[in-house]
């Protein structure tokens, strides 16, 4: 009788699990609308006659603000119900587009509703949803960030492209899309509030895998407070790790566009390209997420660092001898590398510092977005000195190489 319970404990545990994990990756990908900027910020910046630059710095406050939104998600969910959390990022994220919906010509409005409210929802959800969901996958924590990540990055390429086509109605236009976009998102992060929920005290959960290829090295038993974490040295190598290897991914695809029509792409394969970036970036994430289960953090990470090596190294070499198939295969690379990035960071915290405080530390560890943005930037403005993008591809495979020699030095806490 005994033995019955506990199989009717576990066959409810995976069905729960697989439904959360459902709801979790159509809320993600309702949420990463925000990496569609490139799409949505055009027809602002036709009718205010604002600059790339005032535009860019919209994107600039929303990652920051998506990393605070993590933060505060961390802190609230030891006080708070999951539901209440995600509840609140659908008010903020909501309001945040529809208010950005009837700005007038005041960009202060656009960095406030957009950047500050919507960015701070997104960053909220991402963090609750990741940790909630990735709680009832000890076993396959590496696939459950995967899948939820990818959703995460095809949000661009899936939903932009469908603002992008209701921007273009006449009849329609970027103010209704965005009211379009903020009540979208908003109902299926409500309708995940009452879904999603933590395991239970009493909940049986697979055991984490133990031997093989992963080995045991993957497994932590002891759990570290964000305080514990952050005074560790294996945390700051981290750190550095994950700026210089998403630093990478994160700057070609500010640069792809440009990047295609200076080695002979056409303006329509130039743009599809940016497309691309997108799909393989969230294939890179499936596959990190997958690598970790199957060889481990060690290995995972080892795959991601050489990936991101190569790819920079293909697009210099495509722009030196003005080849378009070199830069392509370069930039599909640089996609998957890009994509690398978040799986590991959630699948390295939760192994290295446990799961009571994985929602703090998580979202700690994910600021590393702020000071990786910086990069695309100085790399722009490496382009406007120099007249070319052969100085800042070295710079890229400079830090390729420092993030693999961070990792190799990475130990457990």
């Amino acid at each position: 009788m005994k033995q019955i319970k506990q199989t009717t404990k576990a066959t409810k545990t995976r069905e729960h699990r697989t439904r959360y994990l459902i709801v979790s990756t159509i809320s993600m990908l309702f949420a990463g609308i925000i990496y569609a900027w490139s799409i949505l910020k055009s027809p602002l910046g036709e009718e205010f006659g604002w600059t790339p630059s005032m535009l860019a710095l919209n994107f600039t406050i929303t990652i920051s603000f998506f990393c605070i939104g993590g933060l505060i998600s961390g802190l609230a969910l030891r006080r708070i119900s999951l539901n209440y959390v995600l509840i609140a990022a659908a008010v903020l994220v909501s309001l945040g587009f529809i208010l950005s919906s009837v700005i007038s010509g005041q960009i202060i409005l656009l960095y406030l509703f957009y950047g500050i409210l919507a960015g701070t929802g997104i960053g909220i959800a991402y963090n609750a949803l990741l940790s909630a969901t990735n709680s009832w996958f000890p076993d396959k924590k590496g696939l459950s960030s995967g899948v939820q990540m990818m959703a995460f990055g095809a949000s661009s390429l899936v939903l932009g492209n469908i603002a992008g086509a209701l921007i273009e109605l006449p009849s329609f236009g970027w103010r209704n899309t965005f009211i379009v976009l903020g009540v979208s998102t908003g109902i299926v992060l409500l309708a995940a509030s009452f879904i999603i929920k933590f395991p239970d005290k009493d909940t049986v959960l697979p055991a984490p895998k133990s031997g093989g290829k992963g080995g045991s090295e993957d497994s932590e038993t002891e759990n570290y407070t964000t305080v514990e974490m952050i005074k560790r040295p294996s945390f700051w190598k981290f750190f550095l790790f994950s700026i210089t290897m998403a630093a990478i991914g994160n700057t070609v695809i500010s640069l792809a566009r440009d990047l295609a029509l200076s080695v002979g792409a056409g303006a329509a394969l130039a743009t599809t390209l940016v497309g691309v970036l997108s799909i393989f970036n969230g294939l890179g994430r499936l596959i990190a997420g997958g690598l970790f289960d199957s060889i481990g953090r060690r290995g995972t990470m080892v795959v991601g660092n050489l990936v991101t090596i190569v790819a920079p190294i293909l697009v210099l070499i495509s722009i030196l001898t003005s080849s378009l198939v070199v830069c392509i295969i370069g930039l599909c690379l640089t996609g998957i590398s890009y994509g690398f990035c978040p799986p590991i960071s959630s699948a390295f915290v939760m192994s290295f510092y446990g799961t009571k405080s994985f929602p703090m530390n998580f979202s700690v560890a994910n600021t590393m977005l702020i000071p990786t943005s910086f990069v695309a930037t100085f790399a722009g403005s490496m382009i406007t000195a120099t007249g070319s993008f052969t100085s800042t591809f070295i710079m890229l495979i400079g830090l390729a190489v420092c993030s693999l020699l961070l990792n190799i030095s990475i130990k457990r806490p």
